[in-house]
């Protein structure tokens, strides 16, 4: 076997051991040639022509050499990081270094490998076609609005056949701030940093490694006059901020879809912060009221996977006094067709076609009992039920009964995503990351395809009665080279999740339920579908910082419904300190829930619930402080209503960043994240272990402590203390709606 991709996986942040690399080299320079074999393979070569023009071809045979890395995991512990080395250090490594590529010609080459046994074998033939930068005219993007472009900057990168990469500068004052651009951890204000808007599935750490499941191509420019932008492209762009002196050069390198002869677009949008956010949505698409039980505490566990262990923790919620509104069930399903209930026995159908409730029997003895019952009992305590989802098929290992029948039938009718190989032939495309590796990838963007899928999990809608989906995953969309099922459309790695909720809102919908979906991959029109998390994170302090970052990055590119797993999902518990602080946090978010990663039921419990946390960490404090922030999580919702409905109408954010409100206050980019929760609420999150005290700084104006009623004139850097059962917070002064002033006489009463 002899394994050569010149595009890799498709993973951006990845050099594969088969690819080319870089994948469209430049003139005058060299290129990384890589091949995987299988172990029995002694020698490979690779067969090179050099093509000057019809007549004159040189041909070598380079000699390729064998080597092996130190396998090293990228991110510490974690399923995702071990699957990732697992899947690299299969076979046997060979690379080449080209000879020096020249301008005006064309290369070819194949790789050619004997093995021990003497058996001889090759790969395809590839090309080189060696590109170049050039300067080009600026009509080469079509700008709308006011163009921020500095003239004379726009250059493209061709190979003489299409451009491949656009690129441009735009000008930033030194006194200019720079945020946006989707969900990103790392910080606000983006000036000094380079990143690639990309969706990605980092797996933890992202604030580190400055990857994010939610990228968007559109900032705000913040502190002079006022303007922002957004790049429509669904391809990758790679934003580079680092120059930084009395104005910054900003430069901006696009990827171009090779399947579309469209130029760039960019619109310009000049003004305050909320009005470039407002014009943005208004083409992009605007956020839609979701139910107001999404405001209530969300709560879940991977490891409550049974009906009676649903129920308990219902009872424990009970028992504690901790109100919650919303149970999100992950450990539910087969995980081999993930819409059948585990332990559920039923007879195959042959023809794939949906089932039906009643088409299944579920044992007394099983874990799942009887879900109706579940899921009534769930409705009649006021509690709302939400199940896990992700959009594969999963092919390893092989798999049996309906999971089998639904993968034929996927294959054999075209339901699923194609992908482009290079012989010009399109096969079902297999997922290349490290979740569910190989599995199929259904057709979302197809609405053939997509009614297939979706039919199959309509009983669990129209007859069990769950109230939405948690729309896991999302990130597996690899490559360059993947068309929809039917051929005619190309699918991309930042699009795909928008495809994959919108396909689930429309389930929802059809059935006659608000369209609520939790999730955690999206892009530019993600801002009109349902709720977000922010993905996979350990418990520790940085990571709530950079949780925090990503919500309100998030916020400044549209994204209204935000939450994170509370103090962290996974590794140790948190202390209690932690989780009380970020609790304290998530009661001023839009979405409060906590979750905990599989632990394979191994002891002590891992589970984030208040009862547990108390029990690990000896802390007689938690439930009760637990306790006081989910009733004041009740007594807020209608205030988060109300402010949610504003938002909705002006583009301003609910969980509002503080230069929305003060674009011109430099004192505002200070140490410490803080936020406007709707018009009148300040909150200032401690997010540093044994702080006792904590500096806030509070903007122009005056503001009331929420706790105790005292006043502060703004424009200052006050000290407060901070008890672990109280989070600074303050309210602005003038006018207080009526849901406000409820909710400060629940506090201070």
């Amino acid at each position: 076997m002899l394994k050569h991709q010149p595009s890799g996986s498709g993973n951006p942040y990845s050099c594969e051991p088969f690819q080319r690399m870089p994948v469209s080299p430049k003139t005058d320079s060299f290129a990384f040639l890589g091949v995987v074999s299988s172990k029995d393979i002694i020698h490979v070569e690779c067969e090179f022509i050099d093509k000057v023009n019809e007549t004159d071809i040189q041909q070598s045979f380079l000699t390729m050499s064998h080597y092996q890395e130190k396998q090293t995991l990228s991110t510490g512990e974690g399923h995702l990081e071990l699957a990732q080395l697992r899947n690299r250090s299969e076979g046997k490594r060979w690379r080449v270094n080209t000879p020096l590529l020249e301008s005006g010609h064309v290369y070819s080459y194949r790789f050619v490998g004997k093995s021990d046994k003497g058996r001889i074998e090759h790969t395809r033939w590839f090309s080189i076609y060696p590109a170049i930068w050039e300067a080009a005219d600026d009509t080469l993007i079509k700008v709308h609005g006011n163009s921020h472009i500095r003239p004379h900057s726009v250059k493209r990168f061709h190979d003489g056949k299409r451009t491949l990469r656009v690129s441009f500068e735009l000008d930033i004052a030194a006194y200019e701030h720079l945020t946006g651009f989707g969900e990103r951890y790392d910080k606000i204000d983006q000036l000094g940093n380079s990143f690639e808007s990309v969706v990605f599935e980092q797996y933890k750490s992202q604030g580190l490694y400055g990857r994010t499941y939610m990228p968007m191509p559109f900032g705000h420019v913040v502190g002079g006059e006022g303007w922002g932008f957004y790049i429509k492209t669904n391809c990758s762009v790679y934003f580079d901020f680092t120059n930084r002196e009395s104005s910054s050069t900003c430069i901006v390198d696009m990827f171009i879809d090779g399947n579309t002869s469209d130029i760039p677009e960019i619109f310009f949008y000049d003004g305050s912060p909320t009005q470039v956010l407002s014009n943005f949505l208004h083409y992009v698409g605007k956020p839609h009221a979701l139910p107001d039980w999404v405001f209530k505490l969300w709560a879940s566990g991977n490891e409550w996977n049974s009906q009676k262990e649903v129920m308990r923790q219902v009872q424990l919620h009970q028992k504690y006094d901790i109100p919650f509104g919303v149970l999100v069930l992950e450990a539910w399903s087969d995980e081999q067709t993930f819409y059948i209930f585990r332990d559920a026995q039923y007879q195959i159908r042959k023809d794939s076609s949906p089932f039906v409730l009643s088409d299944f029997k579920f044992p007394k003895d099983g874990a799942w009992p009887n879900p109706k019952q579940m899921t009534d009992d769930l409705h009649a305590h006021n509690i709302k039920l939400v199940l896990w989802q992700i959009p594969l098929i999963k092919m390893r290992p092989h798999p049996q009964n309906q999971a089998k029948i639904d993968a034929e039938t996927a294959k054999k009718f075209g339901y699923v995503v194609q992908e482009r190989t290079f012989d010009g032939k399109l096969r079902p495309y297999r997922n290349r990351g490290w979740w569910f590796p190989l599995a199929l990838m259904p057709d979302l963007g197809n609405d053939r395809a997509a009614k297939w899928w979706l039919d199959k999990r309509r009983y669990l809608v129209e007859e069990l009665g769950i109230d939405g989906f948690k729309t896991d995953g999302g990130e597996h969309a690899w490559g360059t080279d993947l068309f929809s099922s039917d051929s005619t459309t190309p699918v991309y790695t930042n699009t795909f999740p928008v495809d994959y909720v919108s396909a689930y809102d429309n389930l929802l919908t059809e059935c006659g339920k608000s369209p609520v979906t939790f999730s955690r991959a999206g892009y530019v029109g993600s801002q009109s579908r349902g709720a977000y998390w922010a993905g996979d994170e350990n418990s520790t302090w940085e990571a709530f910082r950079w949780s925090i970052n990503a919500g309100l990055n998030a916020a400044a590119s549209g994204i209204l419904y935000w939450g994170w797993d509370m103090a962290g999902f996974s590794g140790e518990v948190p202390s209690a300190e932690l989780y009380l602080r970020a609790a304290a946090a998530s009661l001023f978010l839009p979405i409060m829930q906590y979750h905990s990663e599989y632990n394979c039921h191994r002891k002590p419990c891992r589970d984030r619930t208040p009862w547990n946390i108390a029990e690990r960490c000896k802390d007689d404090t938690v439930i009760p402080i637990f306790r006081k922030f989910a009733h004041m999580r009740e007594a807020l919702i209608p205030y988060l209503i109300e402010q949610t409905n504003t938002s909705i109408e002006t583009g301003r954010p609910l969980m509002c960043p503080l230069y929305f409100d003060y674009p011109h206050d430099e004192r505002i980019w200070g140490e410490h994240q803080e936020w406007m929760l709707g018009n009148d609420l300040l909150i200032c999150p401690v997010t540093e272990p044994d702080a006792k005290l904590w500096k806030v700084y509070l903007p122009e104006g005056e503001w009331t402590s929420l706790w105790d009623g005292i006043s502060y004139v703004g424009n200052q850097t006050v000290t407060v203390s901070t008890p672990i059962d109280i989070i600074p917070a303050f309210v602005k002064s003038g006018y207080v709606s009526k849901t406000l002033q409820k909710f400060i006489l629940k506090v201070r009463s």
